[in-house]
């Protein structure tokens, strides 16, 4: 079973409390949200599998641990999960990215799917999904069927702000992915827009309305 992780640390919380302000200008939301995607790895990355590795120190040999098994894979959802993937990548550099591209019906809030493009092996990798808002959890859920359709079995999911709504959809729909979230927040609105929220999180990441 996969476990839901609500970050409680006081750098994620600071954090989160400044990209919600409404006056934190575009520069200064992207480098936000590039930190905190920093820090949900190091969280997300915890049980990662390790291997007994001889090396030589300048001393003398001796084993080391290193990750285990394929290099991993980071999928973000287009295009908000975009301003995460810097983030992520500053923890594991030679990680693979990948790209899922979903938009969401503005009047059924369903996921359409136009975009997808997979790392090699991705089947045989530790993957890491992310995009900053958690609603519905449509395009989450969606974005995570496809993968799984693909072939992957290791999935995490990482998301900065998530509505009550959209964790308990992605958590019911796969129950076998854990779940890595920077705040909990209070509601949907009837827009399906997280309440207090911090606006359209794409938006706001590259300067668009």
């Amino acid at each position: 079973m996969g476990k839901v992780t609500v970050m409680d640390h006081p750098l994620v919380q600071h954090k989160i409390g400044f990209i919600r302000r409404t006056d934190t200008g575009t520069k200064d939301f992207r480098e936000t949200i590039s930190e905190i995607a920093m820090l949900l790895t190091y969280e997300a990355t915890r049980d990662i599998a390790l291997q007994d590795v001889e090396i030589e120190t300048p001393i003398c040999k001796t084993t080391v641990k290193e990750i285990k098994g394929k290099k991993m894979a980071i999928i973000p959802i287009l295009r908000a999960g975009l301003g995460m993937v810097d983030g992520v990548l500053n923890m594991i550099p030679a990680a693979k990215v990948g790209h899922i591209g979903l938009f969401r019906d503005p009047e059924t809030h369903e996921p359409v799917e136009y975009y997808c493009k997979l790392p090699a092996e991705c089947d045989k990798r530790e993957v890491f999904v992310v995009d900053p808002m958690l609603a519905t959890g449509g395009s989450a859920s969606a974005a995570i069927k496809m993968l799984k359709d693909r072939g992957c079995k290791k999935i995490h999911f990482l998301c900065i702000i998530a509505a009550p709504e959209g964790i308990e959809r992605l958590s019911k729909d796969h129950p076998d992915i854990d779940i890595y979230v920077g705040a909990v927040d209070e509601k949907l609105n009837e827009n399906a827009y997280i309440v207090p929220g911090l606006g359209d999180a794409g938006d706001r990441i590259f300067g668009t309305k």
